[in-house]
C-alpha cells in the first residue's frame, strides 16, 4: 500500500502545545470580544480621496492558527504508522467528511440570517475536529482490543 505523506511525529505535540493559545484567543474575541491594539492596523491615505480605514486581525490570527494546530495533530504520523492505522485514518476522515456536510445541510435548512453566518465560522473546524475525534476514538478501541488479546 502507499504510504500517505504526513507530517513527523513531532508535529502533533507542536500542534497541541499551539491549539491551547488559539483556542483560549478564539473564545477570548467572540465571547468577550477581545480586541489586542497590537493586532490593530490603521491605513490613512492621503491625497484626492482621503481614505481612513482600521482593521482587527485577531479573528484572523485565531482562526489560522487553529487551522494550523489542528492540520499538524490531524495529519501528524503516530508512533507506530502501520496499513491498519492509514485505514482507520482514511475511515476517520470519511465519517468526519460525512459529519461536517450533515451539520452543513442541518444548518442550511433550519439556521437564517446573520446566525448562519456564525454557524459556518464554527463550521471549518468541524471536519478537522470530527476527523481528530474519531480517529483518537478508533485508535483507542484498537489498542484496547489489541491489550485484552
Amino acid at each position: 500500500m502507499k504510504q500517505i505523506k504526513l507530517f513527523p511525529h513531532s508535529f502533533q505535540r507542536i500542534g497541541y502545545v499551539l491549539l491551547v493559545p488559539f483556542l483560549a484567543l478564539g473564545i477570548a474575541h467572540m465571547f468577550f470580544e477581545f480586541n489586542p491594539s497590537w493586532l490593530e492596523f490603521k491605513m490613512n491615505l492621503k491625497g484626492p480621496l482621503e481614505f481612513s480605514a482600521s482593521q482587527n486581525f485577531t479573528d484572523e490570527l485565531a482562526s489560522v492558527g487553529l487551522i494550523v494546530s489542528l492540520i499538524f495533530i490531524a495529519f501528524s504520523k503516530e508512533t507506530i504508522e502501520d496499513e491498519a492505522i492509514q485505514f482507520f485514518r482514511l475511515e476517520a476522515l470519511q465519517w468526519a467528511v460525512y459529519a461536517n456536510y450533515l451539520v452543513l445541510i442541518i444548518s442550511i435548512l433550519a439556521v437564517y440570517g446573520t446566525t448562519f453566518f456564525q454557524v459556518m465560522t464554527y463550521n471549518m473546524f468541524t471536519v478537522l475536529i470530527i476527523f481528530i475525534l474519531r480517529f483518537r476514538y478508533i485508535l483507542f478501541q484498537y489498542n484496547k482490543a489489541s491489550y485484552e488479546k
